[in-house]
């Protein structure tokens, strides 16, 4: 396993997404842990003064390094054993450095907090995390607040079976399940085949024959769901098959359908009280 990328602006839910992360950083025997702040500075305007300020970028490195330092110390007893717990801070765009970051610090993983947003946030403002989920390279781990961590038993990949071949990224899902040993759950929202489609496998046609192509390595169930409320869908069923992780792979949309849909993965990263882990195909 390679090390995880832990981005903090040190607020509870962010402290909460850390323990998180040292927590699976155990399950799963990855070497570091890496804290990561992504400082910038802040314009201070004097009303009194038109012209801009700017905070010196020095202080600004200083402020932040402590800062981030004594985070790490607040975190130190949840480190487990043979787990490094380290600290990265650079001046940067969060959105623009965590890619960087990831390759800097051989991350293969990010895990950050969210927390609850309004109508609003959803809709318009977003979230930052929700915004790192959809851009970043490296699969994100999304934790919703005050979620405690349980160990990665059963995982649920979300598929629409659209293009299978060229949407699933098999690599990093093959990885958290051979590193987890969970079980993987495979759930679409549509009604289920005909029942010998699952005894006679080279009967199935399309693309659901490349799904069950692309993961027969891993023995995953199948299931279906007609309910058409993609969110209530899948939160019944995480709590019906106490699910502790879901996989999404988000869609990618043209910058007008942008502007007038939000997306499943958001309203997920917003709404599910399991960790969401977003994977790009």
């Amino acid at each position: 396993m390679k090390n995880m990328l832990v981005p903090t602006d040190f607020s509870a839910t962010a402290q909460n997404a850390a323990k998180y992360a040292l927590q699976l950083a155990g399950q799963l025997g990855t070497p570091k842990v890496i804290l990561y702040h992504a400082y910038q500075a802040p314009l201070m305007i004097d009303p009194m003064v038109p012209a801009v300020q700017l905070l010196d970028e020095e202080q600004l490195r200083k402020s932040s390094q402590e800062a981030l330092d004594k985070f790490k110390l607040l975190l130190t007893p949840f480190c487990p054993p043979n787990c490094q717990l380290d600290t990265f801070c650079e001046y940067a765009l969060l959105n623009n450095g965590l890619d960087t970051a990831c390759v800097t610090n051989d991350a293969g993983l990010i895990i950050m907090g969210i927390t609850g947003g309004g109508i609003l946030e959803e809709k318009l403002i977003g979230s930052n995390t929700v915004s790192v989920a959809q851009h970043s390279n490296t699969p994100v781990i999304i934790v919703p607040r005050n979620t405690t961590f349980s160990p990665i038993r059963s995982v649920m990949l979300l598929s629409d079976f659209d293009k299978a071949d060229k949407t699933i990224p098999v690599k990093p899902v093959k990885r958290i399940i051979e590193e987890t040993k969970a079980k993987l759950l495979v759930f679409n929202m549509e009604e289920p085949p005909h029942e010998d489609a699952f005894m006679y496998p080279s009967k199935m046609m399309g693309e659901s024959y490349a799904v069950h192509t692309l993961l027969q390595d891993l023995n995953p169930e199948y299931h279906f769901s007609p309910n058409k409320n993609y969110v209530e869908a899948v939160n019944n069923f995480a709590l019906e098959f106490q699910v502790d992780l879901i996989i999404t792979i988000p869609k990618k949309h043209s910058f007008l359908e942008s502007l007038f849909s939000t997306s499943h993965t958001t309203q997920l990263a917003f709404h599910t009280h399991v960790p969401l882990m977003v994977v790009h195909g």
